[in-house]
This record gives C-alpha cells, sequence and structure tokens, in this order.
C-alpha cells in the first residue's frame, strides 16, 4: 500500500514510518520539517492546513495519524485546533482521495478519569471525564475517527500507553535531567502499578493495526508491553540506565495533586518556556495504577512485542553510554 504517517517528526512517528516501509509499504511522511528517514517522500505541512493536507493524502491507500499537540499545559483552543480539528480535517481529506484504511493514534488518557485503571481494556473515550487538555482533546479526536469508519474505509485506534526508548525527550529525557538536578520525587512512595511500552513494540502494533484494519475496523486497542512495574522501580531502572540517582523521597499524592493544579492555574496566565514541573494530570499518572489486559489486543491484532521492558532498559543504557554528551540532557 501507499500509506501516510503523519508526526514522523517524533520518535514514535519516525519508528512507525521505518516498521511500515521495511514492510514493504511505499511510505509519504507529513510533518513541518524533514522526517529523515532515508527511503520515505516527505510532504511538509500542519494538519491545520486543509491545502497542505489534501495535497500529503493524494494517492495515498491508507493513513497512520501520529500527528498532535502532546503537552501537559496550554490553552484549551490550541489542543482543538491541532488534535480535533487537524484530525477532522485528515480524515474527511483521506476519504475524498479514495484512501480504504485509517489508523488513529491514540492514548489511553482519553479514557483515564485520574481513578486507578487495574487489568482493565479499552474503555470507550470520554472528552467529559478525561484529564487535561490534551486527554480531553484526544478523546474527541479519537471519536469523530471512529464515526468516519464504515464500508470502503476503515477505521482503527491504538492507544500505546507510555511510549519511551533511546532519544526520546516526551520523557526518558526528562526523567533523567530532573533526576540529575535531584528534583524527581516519588508520589505517595512510587507504589502505583504502570503499564509501559518500549517504542519498536508500539510502533509495531499500530503497523499490525494497519494490516488488520479490514478485519478490526471500528475498535480502539490499548497497546503496552504487558509488564506492570511499580513507578518506583520504573524510575530507579531508566536513571540506572542514564547513569543519574535514582529519586529517593517521596511526596503524598494528595498534596502533589493540589500543588498540581496550583501550579496549572499560574501556567494558564505565565506559561515557562518548558512544561510545568507538575499538573494534576501528571501527579494523578503517578500516583494511580495504570495496567491493562492485554489478552484482546494481542489476538485482534495478531501481534506481539518483541521487546521486553528489561531488554528496552539494557538498549537505553547502552544508548546512554554511547551518545554523545551534548545529546545527554
Amino acid at each position: 500500500m501507499r500509506v501516510l504517517v503523519t508526526g514522523a517528526s517524533g520518535m514514535l512517528g519516525r519508528t512507525v514510518a521505518r516498521t511500515v516501509l521495511e514492510s514493504g509499504h511505499a511510505v509519504r511522511t507529513f510533518q513541518r520539517g524533514a522526517s529523515s528517514i532515508e527511503g520515505v517522500q516527505d510532504a511538509r505541512g500542519s494538519v491545520t492546513d486543509r491545502g497542505a493536507v489534501t495535497a500529503a493524502v493524494e494517492g495515498v491507500d491508507a493513513v497512520i495519524h501520529l500527528a498532535a499537540k502532546v503537552s501537559f499545559a496550554g490553552r484549551a483552543e490550541e489542543f482543538n485546533a491541532v488534535n480535533v480539528e487537524g484530525t477532522r480535517t485528515l480524515v474527511e481529506a483521506a476519504r475524498r482521495a479514495g484512501a480504504h484504511r485509517f489508523v488513529m493514534v491514540s492514548s489511553p488518557s482519553v479514557a483515564h478519569a485520574g481513578l486507578s485503571i487495574v487489568g482493565d481494556g479499552a474503555r470507550a473515550a470520554d472528552p467529559a471525564r478525561a484529564r487535561g487538555e490534551y486527554a480531553r482533546s484526544k478523546a474527541a479526536a479519537e471519536l469523530l475517527a471512529l464515526e468516519a469508519d464504515g464500508p470502503g474505509f476503515s477505521v482503527v485506534a491504538v492507544r500505546p500507553h507510555i511510549v519511551w526508548g533511546p532519544g526520546d525527550t516526551q520523557l526518558i529525557e526528562r526523567v533523567v535531567e530532573r533526576a540529575r538536578r535531584r528534583r524527581l520525587p516519588l508520589l505517595g512512595g512510587g507504589l502505583a502499578l504502570i503499564d509501559t511500552t518500549y517504542v519498536d513494540n508500539a510502533a509495531s502494533a499500530i503497523a499490525a493495526a494497519l494490516d488488520r484494519a479490514a478485519e478490526v475496523h471500528g475498535r480502539s486497542f490499548v497497546v503496552t508491553n504487558g509488564e506492570p512495574r511499580t513507578v518506583a522501580e520504573l524510575l530507579a531502572a531508566i536513571c540506572g540506565a542514564a547513569g543519574v540517582p535514582a529519586p529517593a523521597w517521596s511526596v503524598p499524592a494528595a498534596v502533589a495533586r493540589g500543588a498540581g493544579g496550583l501550579i496549572e492555574r499560574v501556567w494558564s496566565v505565565h506559561p515557562g518556556a518548558d512544561e510545568p514541573p507538575m499538573t494534576r494530570f501528571l501527579a494523578e499518572q503517578l500516583s494511580t495504577s495504570h495496567w491493562y489486559d492485554q489478552r484482546e489486543t494481542r489476538a485482534a491484532l495478531a501481534w506481539q512485542p518483541s521487546v521486553s521492558l528489561d531488554a528496552g532498559i539494557e538498549r537505553l543504557r547502552l544508548w546512554y553510554a554511547t551518545a554523545p554528551a551534548d545529546r545527554l540532557f
């Protein structure tokens, strides 16, 4: 197939584009800058630009949509413009262009209401109860994409949970930098049990959803490694791989949530240059368990993760051991 991959400038998007290319499909990427992926055709632009989107989908058979505004803070209208209206524009353009498969890369946060998730499958996306503007906008985007599912246009939503890997700037870099400065606390002792997803596994699951779209269309699937660990264990493993001290102090979860809410309000008036140090959503994510039953996902997508959590940590350690100094922090 001729496949358009949006958002291929990010770690997961690049890995997805390479995975789909290696499986024998022709790949076109769509993002603001160059993808720097050998063997793909680059189309540049934003999902908020209808003309650029129309040009990007011309002649494609399928779309994998990863482009999104990802942040713990920001204005609702900004998330809506990119995540909701950008998805709407892409879905409509893809259908007009004759594409017949659409994989919506979503997030488990679309169905997380702030309480623990223990062995669940993919609950329905719920914009009204999702926590934070990112989660609310992704929930709305997933729903509108799935509403487009129908004869000749198979839509599948894939929700990879906490994707990480070498070179990750969204999670790993921030964890390591804050740990290095000894500004990374555990919330509630770090006892919450959570699932994560190594980047290669997330990419192969998304590629499997593309291949199986005709059979599993209209459904949402949470994807993880299926190896839940406590937050304390995960952070210690990441810090150990990077050679920085693991967090050694704890903050009560309720205090962190209250502080996160206050910081969000301040950030909305005086935003900083980077992500806020804490938000209510982040505090909830770090202090509540969220791990998922993977049996339905693996059976439906005919997929299994190929990189264990421990093997991923070892790859991360090797990356830090060989990466140039100016890329480490």
